[in-house]
C-alpha cells in the first residue's frame, strides 16, 4: 500500500495542531466568559444591594410603623430600573419586608446572612424561591445598629442567556478561525504537494540518495547556473576540471572568473587553466545546465593525428606529382629523348630528398619532422615557401629530457598554420640542448598587434575559432616555458628536465 505524500502527512499535522490549538483556546474562552458573566452578575448585585442599603427612603421606611408599605414600592422600582431580578428587605433574623412575589413578604429569606450581620457584604449563588441566582447580601446600617438586611440577586438563567450569547460568538469565531486555519493549511500543503509531486518521505529521501550517488558519480562536470547567475549546483567532476573553490556554490559565476565559460549556451571550447574543457549549456526552467568534459588529451591526440594526417597529405600530393612525372618520363621516352627523360627524372627525385634530407638533418625527431614535412607540401599547394633555418638543430634528446612530443606538435602545428594563413614566406627554427628547446617560427606577414592574441575567442580571420595561438599559450604554460613576439616573429623556448633512467 502506498504511504500517504509528503504534503498529506504535513496537512493531517497542521489540521490536527489547528484544530487542538482552536479547540484549546474556545474551552478556555468558555471558561473565562463563565466567569466574567457570573462576576458581572455578582458585581451588579452587589452595587444595587449597596445603594438601596444607604438610600435614606429605606432607613425612614424602617424607622415607621408599616415598613413594608413602603419598601415594596420602593423595590420593586429599583428592580425595574436597575434589570435585576429581586431585591429584597428584610429584618436581621430573615423576615422579608419586600418580595418580587408579594405571597413571599412576611415569610424566611432563603440563603445565608451571617457575614452581613456581621458588617460584612458578601455574594453567594444559592436556589431561593425563584429559582438558582447569584446573590449579594448588605447590611443595613443606622447608627451602631444593624436594623435591616438588603438582597438583591439575578436569576442563573439570566446569567446562563448571556453566557449563551458569548458562547455563540466564540463558537462563530472558533469556526472562523478554524476554517482560515484550515484553509491555510490547505494552501501551504497544496503548495508543498506541486513542489514534492506527491512523493513521501521515504521515496524523497531515495530520490536524493540517487540524485547524490548519480551526480557525484559521473565523470562529466554537472552544474546548474541560476538565472541571475547564481552557480547553485556543482558535483566532484566540475570542481575538479574548473578548479572550483569548496565554497563555490551559492556565489555568482562573475566572481569565480567564470562567467564565459558557464553562461554560454552553446558547446564550445574553452581553456581553463592547463586544460581544454568542452563546455555545453542547455536552458532550463531554473536556469542553465552546464557540462564540461575534459578534452585535454584528447585536443593532444588531434594535434598528433593533425601531424600524421599531413604527412599523409604531402605523400598523397606527392604520389600525385610523381604520377604526373612518371607519366612525362615516359611520353619523353616514347619520345625518343631519353635523354632528357633521365634529366627530368634526377633533378625532380633530387629536389623531393633534398627537402626530406633538410628537414630530417636538421630535426631527427620522427614526429616533428613528418609534421614539417607535411606543412611544406600543404604551404607549396597555397603557395607558401617554408624553409627550414639553417641553425636548427633538434635530436631526440629533446624531447627524452621532459618535452612531450605532444605539446611540440600543438604548438609548432599551430604556429605554422597561423604563419601560412597569413603571409607567403615562413621559416621555422628547432633548436635543443641540455637547457632547452627553442621554437621559432617567423613570416613575411603584418605580425601580431593584440595582446590578447593567446586568449581564446581571438582571431583575425572572419570564421576562425580563435582557438590556435590559445592552445599554444596553453602549452606553453603547461610546460612551464615562455613565449616572445616581436612582429611576425613567435620564440617560444621550454625548459629541459633529465628524465631518470
Amino acid at each position: 500500500m502506498r504511504q500517504w505524500s509528503l504534503a498529506g502527512q504535513m496537512l493531517l499535522l497542521q489540521l490536527v495542531v489547528v484544530a487542538v490549538a482552536v479547540a484549546g483556546g474556545a474551552v478556555l474562552e468558555s471558561v473565562l466568559a463563565r466567569e466574567v458573566v457570573s462576576g458581572q452578575a455578582a458585581a451588579t448585585s452587589q452595587a444595587v444591594a449597596l445603594s438601596v442599603a444607604a438610600s435614606p427612603d429605606v432607613r425612614a421606611a424602617l424607622a415607621g410603623p408599616s415598613p413594608t408599605a413602603r419598601l415594596q414600592p420602593y423595590a420593586e422600582r429599583v428592580r425595574a430600573e436597575t434589570g435585576v431580578d429581586f431585591v429584597t428587605i428584610m429584618k436581621p433574623d430573615g423576615t422579608r419586608y419586600t418580595h418580587p412575589n408579594p405571597a413571599e413578604i412576611g415569610r424566611r429569606f432563603l440563603g445565608h446572612t451571617e457575614k452581613a450581620l456581621q458588617g460584612h457584604p458578601f455574594t453567594e449563588t444559592y436556589t431561593g424561591t425563584l429559582g438558582p441566582s447569584v446573590r449579594a447580601v448588605v447590611p443595613v446600617r443606622a447608627g451602631g445598629s444593624i436594623p435591616a438586611l438588603v438582597s438583591v440577586g439575578i436569576k442563573e438563567e439570566r446569567v446562563s442567556a448571556e453566557l449563551l450569547v458569548v458562547l455563540v460568538w466564540t463558537g462563530l469565531i472558533t469556526a472562523l478561525a478554524l476554517g482560515l486555519g484550515a484553509g491555510g493549511t490547505w494552501l501551504v500543503t497544496s503548495r508543498l504537494r506541486r513542489q514534492t509531486h506527491g512523493l513521501g518521505p521515504v521515496e524523497l529521501s531515495r530520490i536524493h540518495e540517487h540524485h547524490d550517488a548519480v551526480l557525484h558519480a559521473v565523470r562529466e562536470g554537472l552544474l546548474l547556473v541560476g538565472k541571475d547567475g547564481t552557480l547553485t549546483l556543482c558535483n566532484d567532476a566540475a570542481r575538479h576540471l574548473l578548479g572550483l573553490p569548496g565554497d563555490a556554490e551559492g556565489r555568482h559565476v562573475a566572481g569565480l572568473g567564470l562567467a564565459e565559460v558557464l553562461t554560454s549556451r552553446e558547446e564550445r571550447i574553452h581553456l581553463v587553466g592547463d586544460r581544454v574543457l568542452a563546455v555545453n549549456g542547455a536552458a532550463s526552467r531554473l536556469g542553465t545546465v552546464v557540462t564540461v568534459r575534459d578534452h585535454t588529451e584528447l585536443q593532444a591526440l588531434a594535434g598528433q593525428l593533425d601531424a600524421e594526417r599531413g604527412f599523409a597529405e604531402s605523400l598523397r600530393s606527392a604520389a600525385h606529382e610523381a604520377a604526373n612525372r612518371l607519366h612525362t618520363v615516359i611520353t619523353l621516352v616514347e619520345l625518343g629523348r631519353a635523354e632528357q627523360a633521365v634529366a627530368f627524372g634526377t633533378a625532380e627525385l633530387r629536389a623531393a630528398q633534398e627537402l626530406t634530407d633538410r628537414v630530417m638533418g636538421a630535426v631527427r625527431e620522427p614526429v616533428l619532422a613528418a609534421l614539417l614535412l607535411g606543412k611544406s607540401s600543404e604551404a607549396a599547394e597555397r603557395g607558401v615557401e617554408l624553409v627550414i633555418s639553417q641553425d636548427s638543430d633538434l635530436d631526440d634528446l629533446g624531447v627524452e629530457r621532459g618535452v612531450e612530443t605532444r605539446e611540440l606538435v600543438t604548438i609548432l602545428g599551430n604556429l605554422i598554420d597561423n604563419a601560412i594563413d597569413a603571409a607567403s614566406r615562413v621559416e621555422v627554427c628547432l633548436r635543443g640542448d641540455d637547457r632547452e628547446v627553442l621554437v621559432r617560427v617567423a613570416d613575411d606577414g603584418p605580425g601580431l598587434v593584440s595582446p590578447e592574441a593567446f586568449r581564446r575567442g581571438w582571431t583575425t580571420k572572419g570564421d576562425g575559432h580563435g582557438l590556435g595561438l590559445a592552445l599554444v599559450g596553453q602549452a606553453v604554460r603547461r610546460l612551464g616555458g615562455v613565449i616572445d613576439v616581436t612582429g611576425s616573429e613567435f620564440t617560444v623556448r621550454l625548459p629541459v628536465t633529465e628524465r631518470v633512467r
